[in-house]
Parts: C-alpha cells; sequence; structure tokens
C-alpha cells in the first residue's frame, strides 16, 4: 500500500516538450498578427482543463460526502489532477491581458444599450475581482483536502476523514454557484447580447461529467502500467456507470437548452444556434451531441461493455476530444466567428495536455498511490465481494 508512481526523467522530458510546443504555438500567433485567434485558443483550453481539473474536485468531494466505499482506494487521482488549479490560477492571469481581443463587451459597452444595462456586473474590475476569488477558493480546498489526506496516512483515526468531508459539504455548495458564475464570466459573455439560464449549468455538468471520465482513465492506464493490482470487473462497472449516467444529465441540459430557445423562437436567444447551424460550424454541431451523449449513452448501455477495462479507456478518450468539441463550439463561434482548425488549434492544445499530464504525474508521484488509512478502503479492496 505504500507503492509510489514511478515516473521516468524521459516521460517528464517529452512532457516539458510538449510544453514547449504550445509555447512555441502561442509566441508564432502573436509574432504573425494571428491575436484574435491566439487569445481564443488560449481561452479555450484554459477552461478545458481547468474544467477537467474542477471536475475531479468535485467528483473526489462527492465521494467524501456520501462516505462511498468503492472509490476510497483512488482518491489520490483526483486530488493530484486538482493540483493543476494552482496552475491554472496563474495562466489566468494572462487572458485579464486579452479581455478587449476576446470580450465586445470590453471595447464596446459605453456605445451599447443592452451591455451598458448589464455593466453593474460586466465590468473589468469586477470580473477580475470574482476570478481571483474563485480562484482563492477552489486553490484553499484543494491545498486543505491535500493536507488532511496525507495526514491521515501517518496518523489514521477519523478526525482527518471527518474534517474532508466537512470541507467537502461546504465545497460541493460554494463551487455549485461560484463554477456557474465562472461560465457566465468567461463564456456566456463572449456574446454579452444572448443569455441562457441553463448555459452554465450545461457548462458545471460537463466539468463533473468530463472529469470523471478522465479520473477513470487515469486508473485504468495506471492499471494496465502495473499499479492497482486490486482493480476488478465491479470498479471498472462503478466507473462506467459515473460515465453513462453523466452522459444522460449533459444529454438533457443540451436538449433542453436547445429545445426552450428553438420553442420560444426569440431572435435575442435563436442567434446563438443559427450563427453554429448556418455559418459553417454545422459539424461540429452535430459532432458535439453524437459523441458527448450518444456514443457513451448507447456504448456503455451494454453490462459487457461497460465492465471492459479498454471499452472504458476507449470512451473516455472519445469523451476528452468531445469535450474539446464542445469548448470549441462555444468559443470560436463568438470570437472568430467563422471555423478555424489548424496547427494553431493542434499545437495549443498539446502544450496545455502536456503542461497538465506533467502537473497530475508530478502530484501522483509525490505520496503513495493508494490512501493505506482511508477508513473504507477495505470496502474498496474487495469492491467485488460486497457487490456479489
Amino acid at each position: 500500500m505504500d507503492k509510489k508512481l514511478y515516473v521516468s526523467k524521459s516521460f517528464k522530458i517529452a512532457m516539458l516538450l510538449l510544453v514547449a510546443i504550445g509555447v512555441v504555438t502561442i509566441a508564432v500567433g502573436f509574432l504573425t498578427g494571428d491575436v484574435t485567434r491566439t487569445w481564443s485558443n488560449l481561452l479555450l483550453n484554459n477552461f478545458l482543463f481547468l474544467s477537467l481539473a474542477a471536475g475531479a474536485l468535485f467528483w473526489m468531494a462527492l465521494q467524501a460526502i456520501t462516505q462511498s466505499g468503492w472509490s476510497a482506494a483512488f482518491v489520490r487521482v483526483p486530488q493530484s489532477m486538482v493540483s493543476y488549479l494552482m496552475v491554472a490560477g496563474i495562466l489566468w492571469i494572462l487572458l485579464f491581458f486579452g479581455l478587449p481581443e476576446l470580450f465586445h463587451w470590453v471595447k464596446e459597452g459605453a456605445h451599447d444599450p443592452v451591455i451598458m444595462h448589464k455593466s453593474p456586473y460586466l465590468n473589468v474590475p469586477f470580473l477580475i475581482g470574482r476570478t481571483v476569488v474563485f480562484f482563492a477558493f477552489w486553490i484553499y480546498i484543494v491545498y486543505r483536502i491535500r493536507k488532511l489526506s496525507v495526514l491521515e496516512d501517518s496518523v489514521g483515526g477519523l478526525d482527518s476523514f471527518n474534517k474532508i468531508e466537512f470541507l467537502s459539504k461546504v465545497f460541493i455548495f460554494i463551487f455549485g454557484i461560484s463554477f456557474i458564475f465562472f461560465g457566465v464570466d468567461w463564456i456566456m459573455s463572449l456574446d454579452a447580447h444572448w443569455f441562457s439560464t441553463l448555459f452554465s449549468v450545461k457548462l458545471f455538468v460537463s466539468a463533473f461529467f468530463h472529469g470523471s471520465a478522465l479520473v477513470a482513465l487515469i486508473v485504468l492506464v495506471l492499471n494496465k502500467l502495473g499499479y492497482f493490482p486490486f482493480l476488478n470487473k465491479e470498479h471498472r462497472h462503478d466507473f462506467s456507470k459515473y460515465m453513462f449516467m453523466l452522459s444522460i444529465m449533459w444529454g438533457y441540459m443540451w436538449f433542453m437548452q436547445y429545445f426552450l430557445i428553438w420553442y420560444g423562437n426569440l431572435p435575442e436567444e435563436t442567434i446563438y444556434y443559427k450563427m453554429r447551424r448556418e455559418e459553417g460550424f454545422q459539424a461540429i454541431f452535430l459532432a458535439e451531441i453524437f459523441v458527448n451523449w450518444a456514443f457513451p449513452f448507447l456504448f456503455l448501455m451494454w453490462n459487457r461493455i461497460a465492465k471492459n477495462a479498454n471499452a472504458l479507456i476507449l470512451t473516455a478518450v472519445v469523451l476528452l476530444i468531445g469535450q474539446y468539441i464542445e469548448m470549441f463550439n462555444a468559443v470560436v463561434p463568438e470570437t472568430m466567428h467563422h471555423p478555424a482548425f489548424g496547427l494553431m488549434e493542434i499545437g495549443t492544445y498539446i502544450g496545455f495536455a502536456g503542461l497538465f499530464l506533467y502537473v497530475v504525474v508530478t502530484a501522483l508521484a509525490k505520496h503513495p498511490l493508494v490512501a493505506k488509512n482511508h477508513p473504507y478502503l477495505v470496502e474498496s479492496l474487495h469492491d467485488e465481494e460486497a457487490e456479489e
């Protein structure tokens, strides 16, 4: 139970090379004058990888609140993923310099009556202040939970476990509100004239959905590498249940937003979908619902598939692609107004992916992979017996 993840120097170097590719891509974008496209990719990838970390944090908090036994042996994985939140907070500072390029309300606020009406909320100082407060809260929770989990390894008992559960209850309430506002601030307000009461809730569900899928993917890949030898078909089935259930929630949110706007047929609302269905984004529009809902829903419906490690790895990888499609569909039509996908998008994503993996793997290697004094560890190790 004291086994740690071994990370080779070659893997770290490879990840740093990916980061370097991303840095060069972004630098070239700015130097060649493709400024708006570069800022769009920075926002897209910043939000995407932040969502993965935030979704993992929500998944972890949910396990503590519900006192789930099956997942106790895997809590180190989401604990390591949420380390990226600290890096994301630093990277987000860069986006403050791109506000005029990304958000039309920054430049046009004084001449647009709709934006002027929203200016008590949509103004740069308040936006920056909210962002700082949100990150400060999320990072504090991450720091406290990780510290208590490590302390639990050395002293045992229920004190750390109870404190983690309490912190998780506080977090899950405040996060539900703060992340919704965060989605309004940084994604929905790309078009300050358009609004949807379901948009940020969908982003919240998406973070939980794709963050959970990545937790499962990391666990399954580590198992393939010889770690988590106790992982069995019931563990895999539990992970698949999360992906299956959340695909339904995600699909419901997507459909309800689309249906209500279509049914209302109000120009100020339907413009969002008109742009995505008629101005070159049709394929992206359809791919978003197919990859994020139809594929996992139909694929994981069969229990035999849902308990197969390779099938779950494939599903998680497809869902990560689906998350990129979703964020591309949310950001690019508003900033670029036409489809734009090429070396800029690939290079930037590679850079962020390399940074995310480097941070997560480094954090994962610092402590034993299994929280040996977790109160529900025995139940987790024998999940198959408990199910039977």
